[in-house]
């Protein structure tokens, strides 16, 4: 058994701390002699083999990388390297390593995924393909019966952060992409979060949010094939002129290839307006892809509306799809009721109602009651036709509105 021992006086300074390579020999606590910076990671293999590798630090700048043969109940060194040309460049970044199944080929993650020769940490002839754009690498698994490797990343929206693929690199098939994304899924693989059942039957992934703070685990099971995904026609909404405050659907098309799904799809919505994005939710596809977002934009000005489709076990992530909207300021409008006639002595009454979206408001000094109404008294200066004007100025969420009504008074 083999175990890393680090000292260090602070706890500041444990990531530079020296560590030494330690193994219980016959029952003895025995140190190995070989030690050097940083939190030293150990990997076991098929084949009595073993990695020790190096995270970049302070105290590294060009980490190592190296394979103990641990066949006779002690380690022997074989393979090692430092990555860093004479200039310094190309320095080992290590995030997780793994052996291949029969122990020929390593894998580091930091590359996404850089594939070594055991023998002597050369190259690969043939290494796999670069995570897509976006995705940062973080951690890598192979299956204990050889078919697949696992690799694992941190990506934002629909980029996937974990891609299944055929452990042969030559092996044209096209990756398992899984995407974590929200609350109940995590937004990330955690570093050296994955692990495969002893049969290779099943991966489980370890997954966390951004700030590190909580973790999910996902057991996968890959399928014989992952069908593609689109969306078709674009988005549209309705009503054609949003308004503040007032319901808006959002509708789209998803497709996918292959079977029907046994269950729905799911896309997931969000609103990006002045005051930042807000997530929507999930919504059902209905079996003819079809969709329909509902939302209440609460801020006059542009909004965009973005679709996500994050893929399932069968079903790759399609290309989010946007869609930008202008919502406008909710009407408003006056109804005024006022007589015919009216008499110096006896004044005017005029009633009116006041109508928007919330049913209340101030109309210059005259207050809207509950029910929408208000009353205008007046004793009028002189005979003849007078038009009495009302108006309400709006607000942030609500247009202006006017209304006139003409009464002719008489003595």
């Amino acid at each position: 058994m083999c175990f890393t021992t680090p000292y260090s006086q602070y706890v500041g300074a444990c990531s530079t701390a020296q560590t030494y390579l330690d193994g219980i020999v016959n029952g003895v606590h025995t140190r190995t002699g070989w030690n050097d910076y940083g939190k030293i990671k150990l990997e076991s293999g098929s084949g009595d083999r073993m990695l020790m590798g190096q995270p970049r630090n302070d105290n590294a700048a060009n980490p190592f990388l190296t394979v103990y043969d641990t066949s006779n109940g002690s380690l022997v060194r074989n393979a090692a390297r430092r990555f860093a040309d004479g200039a310094g460049n190309g320095a080992l970044d290590l995030k997780d390593m793994a052996f291949s199944a029969d122990g020929s080929e390593v894998a580091d993650a930091a590359y996404g995924t850089r594939l070594l020769n055991t023998d002597d940490l050369s190259d690969a002839a043939n290494g796999y393909q670069a995570l897509p754009a976006g995705a940062t690498a973080g951690s890598v698994a192979f299956s204990g019966d050889g078919k697949y490797v696992a690799r694992g990343a941190a990506a934002t929206g629909a980029t996937p952060d974990l891609l299944v693929q055929p452990a042969d690199p030559t092996d044209s098939t096209a990756p398992l992409e899984f995407v974590f994304e929200g609350s109940l899924d995590g937004d990330r693989v955690a570093p050296r979060g994955m692990e495969w059942s002893a049969d290779g039957s099943r991966l489980f992934a370890v997954t966390t949010n951004a700030a590190g703070s909580q973790y999910w685990l996902h057991v996968i099971q890959p399928p014989a094939v992952q069908y593609d995904t689109r969306f078709t026609g674009g988005l549209t909404h309705s009503p054609a002129q949003a308004v503040a405050g007032e319901p808006l659907a959002v509708r789209g098309k998803l497709e996918s290839d292959g079977p029907a799904p046994g269950t729905p799809l799911k896309v997931r919505a969000t609103r990006t307006d002045a005051t930042g994005t807000h997530d929507l939710g999930t919504v059902t596809v209905k079996e003819d892809g079809t969709f329909t977002v509902l939302d209440e934009p609460d801020l006059v000005g542009d909004a965009t509306y973005k679709v996500s489709f994050l893929g399932d076990l069968t079903h790759r992530p399609a290309e989010d799809v946007s869609h930008s909207v202008t919502v406008g300021k909710a009407p408003t409008s006056i109804a005024l009721t006022a007589p015919e006639k009216a008499t110096l002595s006896g004044g005017i009454t005029i009633t009116g109602t006041w109508t928007d979206r919330l049913g209340t408001g101030t109309l210059s000094s005259v207050t809207v009651g509950a029910d929408s109404t208000f009353t205008i008294n007046d004793i009028p200066r002189t005979r003849r036709e007078v038009t009495y004007t009302v108006s309400w100025p709006g607000d942030d969420l609500h247009t202006s509105s006017t209304a006139s009504a003409t009464v002719y008074v008489t003595r």
